[in-house]
């Protein structure tokens, strides 16, 4: 296998543009052989050189962008796409296909790297006709804006234009977010950031979310430490309802959510920019909600200070959720953003973690009740959990 810390001998190459960014992070961007987006982002300490090994492979033309479909009686839109089907499922180390490429694996990613962002090859959600110069699929029938998404009808389709991105963590084949160093975890930080602000800048997006999928109990089918960006032609059905929460409330409902939190002895980490707590209603045994202290729309809104302290507080949080066991908790771990072009100044930034366990060896499954009709129980008081999650982290601590 090859080391990490070289490059393959005899591997083409070529010197990206250097876009330096927050933190002493530098931005390359360069192209996969099928003209997909491949972006690496250099840790300020980085051993990495300028130079990156060219995408040699030949590969197979993009799939044609999925179609959804609209569920008439929710308004919820359903992307059906089947290149998902194709998906690598649990592969060897050696056949990783997020590790730098070697000669015996022909990765998706052709260079040693800090942090890499590329576009999934299968995504749910495809480029838009403005890319097809890139060798993407046109968009037969895209989304017309929000007005056009949120009209109900029977039989309603449009392609399901958008963008899914896949972030490496690191170039090992095992671990999570909460296994990288500080520095790393910067650097991912960073480029959250920077995917936020260019994806949120192209044509017909209307929301991006940030999420890591963490265990096999969550269906994950790859070990090796990555988390996704999912970039919608509609606003989430989650973020709807938040919208008209905020609507019959008040704007400043998330500044009030926090006061009330921070009141509370369900609060597990504060720092100056942040708090971490277990929200009043909660619903998974283990739940864990990071508000900032500041109004941020998205990541991209964040400022350094408030970047700098979330690095090695989230990973606090992380490894104490982890610690709460005596194996690794699965869990997904998503930053809920404001949409594109509504609610910016009212839907606050925000991290939900959630995870089904409930116990060393028991999972919480959604049947009736939960699946069927969305009427939650839950297992375990927030306040219980805040005390054990207070616990756990003073021993996981940095």
């Amino acid at each position: 296998m090859q080391e990490f810390g070289t490059q393959p001998s005899g591997q083409s190459t070529t010197t990206p543009d250097a876009q330096p960014l927050g933190a002493g992070v530098v931005k390359r961007s360069t192209r996969l052989d099928d003209g997909r987006e491949l972006i690496y982002y250099d840790d300020p300490d980085t051993a990495l050189g300028a130079e990156r090994a060219v995408d040699t492979r030949t590969l197979d033309p993009r799939p044609a962008t999925a179609t959804m479909r609209l569920d008439v009686l929710t308004g919820d839109w359903v992307s059906v796409a089947a290149a998902r089907q194709n998906r690598v499922f649990l592969p060897p180390a050696e056949l990783d296909p997020l590790a730098p490429q070697s000669p015996t694996n022909p990765s998706e990613v052709p260079s040693l790297y800090d942090v890499a962002v590329f576009e999934n090859r299968s995504p749910s959600f495809g480029p838009a006709l403005a890319e097809a110069h890139d060798g993407a699929p046109a968009a037969s029938d895209p989304p017309h804006g929000i007005a056009d998404t949120e009209a109900l009808g029977l039989g309603r389709t449009r392609t399901s234009v958008g963008r899914c991105e896949v972030v490496c963590f690191s170039p090992a084949h095992e671990g999570s977010f909460g296994t990288l160093s500080t520095t790393r975890a910067r650097t991912v930080i960073e480029a959250w950031a920077d995917r936020t602000a260019a994806l949120s800048a192209l044509p017909g997006i209307e929301q991006v979310f940030p999420f890591e999928n963490r265990g096999e109990a969550i269906g994950v089918t790859l070990g090796h430490p990555h988390g996704q960006i999912y970039a919608y032609p509609y606003v989430t059905p989650r973020t709807t309802r938040l919208l008209d929460s905020i609507d019959r409330t008040a704007p400043d409902l998330f500044q009030r959510i926090l006061e009330f939190e921070q009141d509370s002895e369900r609060v597990i980490l504060r720092g100056e920019h942040w708090t971490a707590f277990v929200p009043f209603a909660a619903r998974w045994p283990v739940e864990v909600h990071l508000l900032p202290h500041r109004h941020v729309a998205d990541f991209a809104e964040t400022n350094l200070a408030e970047r700098d302290e979330l690095a090695p507080l989230y990973l606090r949080l992380l490894r104490g959720i982890d610690a709460l066991y005596d194996t690794p908790t699965p869990y997904i771990a998503a930053w809920h953003q404001a949409p594109v072009n509504v609610g910016r100044d009212t839907v606050r930034m925000h991290l939900e973690i959630t995870s089904p366990r409930r116990a060393a060896d028991k999972l919480k499954f959604l049947a009736g009740s939960e699946a069927a009709m969305g009427a939650w129980i839950g297992d375990i008081a927030p306040e219980t959990s805040a005390a054990r999650l207070r616990t756990a982290i003073e021993g996981g601590a940095l």
